[in-house]
């Protein structure tokens, strides 16, 4: 049956768009929400709403005598808006054989072994991919189908539980899952967003995140009598990256390491508008690169007249940890969880952020927990479902433990 449920959500298409001023983004995203909101009718939970807002709530309440924390569950329904997510054709490998995949014969499009080994610890599993044109949506259709699937588990088989909230969630993809989420109202005590990767993962720690948007005024002369008149925008928007880092980028950093990292940039010799995204997992470390984007800003201002270079630093969202480490258990339990089905916990940094993120510091500590797919945002995405299996078992044994 999770098969089958998680094939149905990601027929459906939930990109989210950045541009749109909107909540959700995207209305098509209502087209997933309300099937979802059928599904937990259908599987008997209780107090299921869906609000203007493209946020989905449903309460299981506790069928034992005993108080135990109220436990929530959360996932997002939109998809990244860096890949189509229309007409997705998922492929079922049933036995993966260790060689490379050919996703799309006609446009010779093939997941290489060579290029994403990690497959090669699917070897006799069962794997979904793309068929090489959309991405497969597992994030977060995986979790949010493994979530329901966990529940209808929890009903069917009348286990004890104190009480379980869930919610599903919009626009996650472009920053704005919790914006409008109303913590106080949601009631849990703690909750886990499941949306990590590969089998095991388990992730309390994320980046401090800021964006930083910069205008550059230039002055454009025709090329043949431009000399001391010129100022060229493009060549002042390399300069200035110049300034950053060499090595501080997404494509030369891991673990714990930070970065510039430079999204785009448009204009011409007049006008040039750069985009950059600034993360690390240490705030003392994440303050000095906003520093040292703020010096190269005005030390370009202090070369070239005042005014060329604009610079508007916004904080995005901060690292988790801080929230989470006063109530560390819910760590604990988590990975307790995982061990005792069987699965091995690989607590990592998250190299991002999650709604837990924002959620954390609105008063709700959301770890974070596998769903088990790989290479989001892009047609090279797969997931092996053993992984979403035990991903079910997971919820349903952090539930059992809750209420020992």
């Amino acid at each position: 049956m999770i098969i089958e449920r998680f094939l149905r959500y990601i027929k459906i298409d939930t990109k989210s768009d950045e541009s749109s001023i909107t909540c959700p983004s995207t209305q098509k995203q209502f087209d997933l929400l309300k099937v979802l909101e059928s599904d937990l009718n259908e599987i008997g939970m209780d107090e299921v709403v869906l609000d203007e807002n493209g946020y989905l709530f449903a309460t299981l309440n506790s069928n034992i005598e005993k108080e135990v924390p109220t436990i929530g569950f959360l996932a997002h329904v939109d998809t990244a808006p860096s890949f189509s997510g229309e007409n997705v054709n998922p492929k079922i490998i049933e036995k993966y054989n260790g060689e490379d995949i050919v996703l799309n014969e006609e446009k010779n499009i093939v997941l290489k072994t060579s290029d994403f080994p990690e497959i090669l610890n699917y070897v006799g599993e069962e794997i979904i991919t793309t068929d090489g044109t959309t991405l497969l949506g597992a994030d977060d259709k995986a979790g949010v189908t493994e979530i329901i699937e966990s529940l209808k588990y929890i009903i069917d088989n009348n286990l004890k539980h104190g009480t379980i909230k869930v919610g599903f969630t919009p626009d996650e993809e472009i920053g704005r899952g919790a914006d409008k989420f109303n913590v106080k109202a949601f009631g849990a005590d703690y909750a886990y967003t499941i949306d990590g990767g590969e089998l095991g993962e388990l992730e309390y720690e994320n980046f401090n995140a800021a964006s930083a948007l910069i205008n550059i005024n230039g002055i454009n002369v025709h090329p043949g009598s431009s000399k001391n008149k010129m100022r060229n925008a493009l060549r002042i928007g390399m300069e200035l990256d110049s300034l950053l880092p060499e090595f501080d980028r997404p494509e030369y950093t891991e673990n714990y390491e930070g970065f510039f990292h430079l999204l785009n940039m448009t204009g011409d010799v007049e006008h040039l508008k750069m985009h950059y995204i600034i993360r690390d997992h240490f705030m003392d470390k994440f303050n000095n690169r906003k520093d040292l984007m703020l010096n190269a800003v005005n030390y370009l201002n202090k070369k070239y007249p005042e005014g060329t270079v604009e610079l508007k630093l916004t904080d995005s969202y901060f690292n988790m940890k801080e929230k989470i480490m006063p109530v560390y258990h819910i760590v604990e339990s988590a990975k307790n969880a995982m061990e005792e089905v069987g699965v091995e916990p690989i607590i990592v940094p998250v190299r991002g952020g999650t709604d837990g993120s924002k959620l954390s510091y609105m008063g709700l500590p959301t770890p974070n927990i596998f769903t088990g797919g790989h290479n989001f945002h892009g047609k090279f995405e797969f997931i092996p479902t053993n992984s979403m299996r035990k991903a079910v078992e997971v919820i349903v044994k952090i539930v059992e433990l809750s209420v020992r």
